[in-house]
């Protein structure tokens, strides 16, 4: 078997304010300011994947009650801040 069929995604499975459980493929990582951020899209789940809205997702590494959790950005500046990176980073994947 060739190495480009051997790939295999990162996935997590995210619960939503509202308790539903969503997959999301690890698109990328990166550490800013001394704080981890991921990256992530929608997981393929079905064929309604190609007219779902896949936006990036950015989520924030904190720990709370010892435990390591991914949390959305609540903070504007910040958020814009890292978007912003992703989003240059993700220019520079497709330009090459």
């Amino acid at each position: 078997m060739s190495e480009m069929n051997e790939y295999t995604p990162d996935l997590f499975e995210l619960i939503d304010e509202d308790g539903n459980k969503k997959q999301f493929e690890l698109f990328d990582t990166a550490e800013i300011d001394g704080e981890q951020y991921y990256a992530m899209l929608p997981a393929i789940e079905d064929e309604d994947y190609l007219d779902s809205d896949c936006d990036l997702v950015i989520l924030k590494s904190i720990e709370e009650d010892g435990e390591e959790i991914l949390a959305s950005i609540n903070d504007d500046d910040e958020f814009e801040k890292i978007s912003k990176i992703f989003l240059e980073r993700l220019d520079d994947i497709y330009e090459e």
